[in-house]
């Protein structure tokens, strides 16, 4: 699992370009004897057949990124935010562009440092002037950050945790699952910019129950916003977020799974941000969902950073609720 969560972290795939992490998740799925699709937006969907409960699990493809909006005289590229960025979680980092270009990202001026925001930063990749930098890159051109996967201790350390870790878990949790439920797996797309392929894939699909799997902020580094979660106590139940109060009987269903098997668990109450569950319940006639979330440092850096034995036990965990009865 540990080569695989490397490969989708170290993957292109900001919003809308998720091709790249969808052909590793295919080359996953070859000869494991289910239906696999993709829709029009670019969801795929792999379906394990069943009659118990139709049960959608879904993890996201897409990562933030910074979008090309000009190229000045200079060469210099100006951008737009693709997804929840911080102006200073990226200056100085290294970021990828479509083709292998690498870039840096600057600011303007020194004293700028002191109230930054992207309008006065740009990315440099070295071009001598507009023509050598349009050469290479067009208005469009999407980058993320540039980030090896390394191991930390016990620890994960790279880009893309959010949710390339999510996408790990349903690739795992496919492989133990034993049930009669209806499982259809879901990697979908533009996460980062609204929940826009989960709308679309729990309106096909109609399942009874959804649930997504992602990431989760941590309350447990020096001087962190107040937040009843760590690294390393295990996964967490979602209780609310910015998109989504859990479904009371999914919720408790989740924390009896977790209390059944033994499995160590968090309930989160997350002030901000939300998951793909916050589209799924509210398609059609609305659809009882809720979350299992890894808990995740740095989120939306080029070191975002979980736990190893939350991840273990998130794959037990998750295995677990797709077998449940849900009765």
């Amino acid at each position: 699992m540990l080569k695989l969560i490397k490969n989708l972290s170290e993957a292109y795939g900001p919003s809308g370009r998720e091709e790249e992490v969808r052909s590793l998740i295919q080359e996953e799925l070859k000869g494991k004897n289910l239906e696999v699709f993709t829709d029009a937006l670019g969801n795929l969907v792999a379906v394990k057949e069943g009659r118990g409960k139709k049960i959608m699990v879904a993890a996201h493809m897409d990562e933030v990124g910074l979008m090309v909006t000009h190229v000045d005289e200079e060469g210099f590229l100006r951008f737009a935010n693709i997804g929840g960025l911080q102006p200073a979680s990226i200056l100085g980092r290294c970021f990828l562009l479509p083709g292998g270009v690498k870039a840096t990202a600057g600011v303007e001026k020194p004293e700028d440092l002191k109230d930054l925001s992207f309008k006065k930063m740009y990315l440099d990749i070295g071009a001598r002037d507009k023509g050598e930098a349009l050469g290479q890159v067009g208005i469009g051109s999407v980058a993320v950050f540039e980030a090896a996967f390394t191991p930390v201790g016990g620890r994960y350390s790279g880009k893309a945790m959010d949710d390339r870790i999510g996408c790990a878990l349903l690739l795992a949790a496919m492989e133990e699952v034993r049930t009669d439920n209806e499982i259809y797996f879901v990697f979908t797309v533009q996460e980062e910019v609204g929940l826009r392929g989960a709308r679309t894939s729990a309106y096909r699909l109609n399942p009874d129950i959804g649930l997504a799997v992602d990431v989760t902020r941590s309350g447990d580094t020096p001087e962190a916003p107040r937040m009843a979660v760590s690294l390393g106590k295990g996964p967490t139940v979602k209780v609310k977020d910015n998109s989504i109060i859990a479904h009371p009987r999914v919720k408790e269903r989740m924390m009896a799974v977790a209390e059944g098997e033994g499995i160590p668990y968090q309930p989160e109450v997350l002030e901000r941000g939300g998951t793909d569950a916050g589209a799924i319940h509210i398609t059609r006639e609305g659809i009882p969902s809720g979350v299992m979330s890894i808990p995740c440092r740095y989120i939306h850096t080029a070191a975002e950073m979980v736990d190893a034995g939350d991840v273990e036990y998130g794959r037990r965990f998750l295995t677990a609720l797709l077998e449940d009865s849900w009765s």
